[in-house]
């Protein structure tokens, strides 16, 4: 997935740093993602989720807020105005590129940024909140007990998640006045609330306000035992399918015209987790699957192994095949399956006596057979062509692109 480093002016000029993370295929649509308080355009939530819905043609521009990350500026002089500003500036750059956003998508208090950013932002069709505050002053329990010396001494480092930020009272005075029930009433996108029931920071009785204060278009789905942060890689897979699946909708998306993906005649293999073994596995235009490892191989389980491709490629052809037979003869075969397993076995005829790889076949046909046309059937599986490609082994040929 390509993933282009870039900067752009923020609410105040101060540069901000930022990742456009594209598809491989078409451009379907631009979202822009706005990270949660104190974080950055890098947290695990953010990669992943961009990885997965730019790997479904929906590129996302996620940006470091003004003094956090890589940005410019001095986080101590930012406010809650300020990063609805910044998301105006970033939407206003991918207008400039052409890529102008249809979709916003906040964690946190980026979730209230983007909630009331979405009126200042036309092209705007649909937003997803995530794990966001009703009220952004909840953000301030998170050093409640420097709220006084804030106050006082007009600004104050506190500790959060362990690192040192330095908070000013401009900060603390505008994000508790303000108020986002009138910008959600008046939303003229559609709006998605993904929340974790067991959310500890930010409690689910705020995606429930959210949602009671908007219009429909609206949808509310829960992210189960994720936590707060979505730190898990499945968490993350989840809310983005969710999202792709729920945005495409809104955002008039054609994935039939062509969708996202390899042309007709290749499958494309490209990594969905750099941190894992995860793959997306694209065939050509229409089909898309996941290959992954199993967690004792150190992967995530979310897809068949490349040796279950394998398996299941064998399995598939000699079911096609018996069908095939079956149909030309005429016989009464009701149902055909396959399992197929395999494994490394001792080569005993084999010069060196190493090991090679065996597929063991477990064949079922159901029907009024007689034994004469099962025995046949037997024999036609062993012609199925995949069969005979492993059997007779075959040649790759690789080449570097570029």
């Amino acid at each position: 997935m390509p993933s282009e480093r870039i900067t752009f002016p923020g609410h105040a000029g101060a540069r901000l740093a930022a990742r456009l993370d594209r598809a491989e295929g078409p451009h379907l649509a631009t979202a822009l993602f706005a990270h949660c308080f104190t974080c950055s355009k890098d947290i695990a939530a953010a990669r992943r989720i961009a990885a997965r819905l730019a790997a479904m043609g929906i590129a996302v521009l996620r940006f470091d807020f003004t003094g956090l990350g890589h940005s410019e500026g001095e986080f101590a002089n930012t406010t809650f105005t300020s990063n609805v500003g910044d998301l105006a500036a970033a939407a206003r750059y991918l207008h400039g590129r052409d890529m102008a956003p249809g979709l916003l998508i906040g964690h946190s208090l980026g979730g209230a940024a983007v909630l009331k950013a979405a009126g200042e932002i036309e092209s705007v069709r649909a937003v997803v909140t995530i794990n966001a505050p009703f009220d952004p002053g909840h953000v301030t329990r998170n050093f409640s007990d420097a709220l006084p010396r804030i106050r006082a001494e007009g600004a104050a480092e506190v500790d959060l998640g362990g690192r040192p930020f330095r908070i000013g009272r401009d900060f603390v005075e505008d994000i508790s006045a303000e108020s986002l029930a009138p910008a959600i009433a008046s939303l003229r996108a559609a709006l998605l609330v993904l929340h974790a029931p067991r959310d500890t920071i930010v409690g689910i009785d705020n995606a429930t306000r959210i949602f009671s204060a908007a219009r429909h278009p609206k949808s509310f789905v829960t992210l189960d035992d994720a936590d707060h942060l979505i730190s898990r890689q499945r968490d993350a897979d989840y809310a983005a399918e969710v999202i792709a699946a729920w945005s495409s909708r809104y955002l008039y998306l054609k994935p039939a015209d062509p969708p996202p993906g390899a042309p007709e005649g290749i499958v494309r293999v490209s990594e969905a987790d750099p941190g894992g073994f995860l793959q997306d596995v694209q065939s050509g235009p229409h089909h898309h699957l996941l290959a992954d490892e199993p967690e004792s191989h150190g992967g995530s389980d979310r897809g068949m192994s490349p040796y279950g491709f394998l398996a299941a490629g064998l399995g598939a052809c000699t079911s096609m095949t018996i069908r095939m037979y079956a149909r030309r003869k005429g016989w009464p075969l009701a149902h055909v399956s396959v399992d197929v397993s395999h494994a490394k076995v001792h080569a005993r005829d084999t010069e060196g006596g190493g090991r090679i790889d065996e597929f063991t076949r477990v064949i079922r046909l159901e029907g009024d057979l007689d034994a004469g046309q099962r025995a046949r059937l037997l024999e036609i599986a062993d012609k199925c062509p995949v069969h005979r490609t492993l059997e007779a082994s075959a040649t790759i040929r690789t080449e570097l692109d570029g």
